[in-house]
């Protein structure tokens, strides 16, 4: 066979720029909206869409840093990857990983969580029953793809493109029919929160735009890396925001915030009804379930990579490397990060899941921003760009902090212990430990 002819074989095995699209648009359009739409109203008000648009900029300027780090580190451990060449103390990039693990898990909390509200709520149900209800499916939803991910059955790209087709569909359907029916009254005026409302919203949602971070990840496995990785990131990000500010438009200009209140974590079905009756609240409810169960899926089969990754590179204890045979599929890291998932979910409420994911990805992107600053003349582009990334997803953070301080204090310490714990795992019991060194 001719190397032209390879070439082209493989090319036909590889993600297209749609694909990579789809993979991006699909991680960040996996749950989050559904879900965390309530608590981005009831921080930025009417400007609930500029608190989505402010995320989608710190997302984008952080994506144009991983496309730069990506094309120059080819690696599939991706943000781990990256941190490990930026820092010459590898305990930095340890627990840059382990915080990129623990907040994958917190993302998968926040997609069972969701799955759980939205069935609970297409099943209906007295209160008595509603709260057992929750703990079911969000259990059972985990559990299940445990189940196919230990089996081994993956996701094609051509599957993941079917999917974020459909999901973009129902939401783009919501949003447009959605728009002849907004309510001036309801939209002004626009900061009726003020300014500082519309920080404090985007940082707490910011786990909405997690996923794009991935496509690096797959850098080996599309047509023309060199062109399609940056353009697959900008063009998720920017197909993103223009969704999260639609729906949340029409949400804000369809609903009373007593409403919003009332309904809170399905707020977003709830908006449909005023248009679309009781097939909107329906519709919406199953591209949540639809959503949730992808992200799920394709986050828990990514994560457990990682952590598979981060064992060779004894960041993680050698038992994360352990894989079967028939198959390949590493078994303990799929049922620890399970079990961890299966933990927070039910032992958390949504504020604290969101929070703790939202600010695990913002401080993440602040050092993968700072990791391309570092090797700006490694990896080219402008030093502008990664800086201002940097100190807009630390501004985040810090607002984010101060508000938990403020108004879920209960939260800022789960968030509080959860880092403490993970510093330590790195420093004391990580291969690389500084203390207790083995000789």
């Amino acid at each position: 066979m001719s190397k032209t002819a390879m070439t082209a074989q493989s090319d036909d095995e590889r993600l297209t720029l749609k694909e990579v699209i789809a993979m991006g648009v699909g991680g960040m359009v996996g749950g989050g909206i559904f879900s965390v739409l309530g608590l981005a109203i009831a921080q930025a008000g009417h400007a609930a869409p500029v608190a989505f648009a402010l995320g989608g900029v710190i997302a984008m300027l952080t994506g144009l840093a991983y496309a730069r780090l990506g094309l120059r580190f080819q690696s599939d451990g991706g943000s781990f990857t990256y941190l490990e060449r930026a820092f010459l103390n590898q305990n930095v990039a340890g627990i840059g990983g382990w915080l990129l693990l623990v907040g994958y898990v917190g993302t998968m909390a926040l997609y069972a969580y969701t799955f759980g509200v939205y069935g609970t709520a297409m099943l209906g149900g007295n209160e008595n029953t509603r709260v057992p209800m929750h703990h079911l499916l969000e259990s059972l939803v985990l559990l299940a793809f445990l189940g196919v991910n230990l089996y081994g059955v993956k996701a094609s790209g051509t599957s993941e493109l079917l999917i974020v087709t459909i999901k973009v569909l129902i939401l783009g359907l919501f949003a447009i029919i959605g728009l002849f029916y907004v309510k001036a009254d309801h939209l002004l005026p626009v900061f009726n929160h003020g300014y500082l409302g519309v920080l404090m919203g985007a940082a707490l949602i910011f786990v909405a735009y997690e996923g794009f971070e991935l496509i690096p990840n797959a850098v080996n496995e599309m047509v023309a890396p060199e062109r399609n990785l940056k353009r697959g990131i900008v063009g998720s990000i920017a197909i993103t925001i223009a969704i999260y500010v639609l729906v949340s438009l029409v949400a804000v200009g369809n609903l009373l915030p007593v409403e919003i209140k009332r309904y809170g974590e399905y707020a977003l079905a709830q908006a449909a009804r005023p248009f679309l009756g009781q097939a909107g609240f329906l519709l919406i409810g199953i591209a949540a379930l639809f959503s949730t169960a992808s992200a799920i899926n394709a986050t828990l089969f990514g994560t457990a990579r990682l952590g598979m990754v981060m064992a060779t590179e004894d960041a993680l204890p050698a038992a994360f490397g352990f894989r079967r045979k028939q198959n390949n599929i590493p078994w303990v890291s799929l049922i620890v990060i399970t079990a961890c998932t299966l933990a927070f979910t039910n032992l958390a409420d949504l504020t604290i899941i969101s929070a703790f994911a939202s600010s695990t990805f913002l401080l993440i992107f602040a050092a993968i921003n700072l990791s391309a600053w570092r090797l700006r003349r490694e990896i080219g582009g402008g030093r502008g760009g990664a800086l201002v990334g940097l100190l807009l997803s630390f501004a985040s953070w810090l607002t984010l902090m101060a508000y938990l301080w403020r108004s879920s204090r209960e939260s800022f310490y789960w968030i509080l212990w959860i880092y403490v714990a993970v510093v330590l795992a790195e420093l004391l019991f990580s291969q690389r430990r500084l203390v207790f060194r083995p000789k």
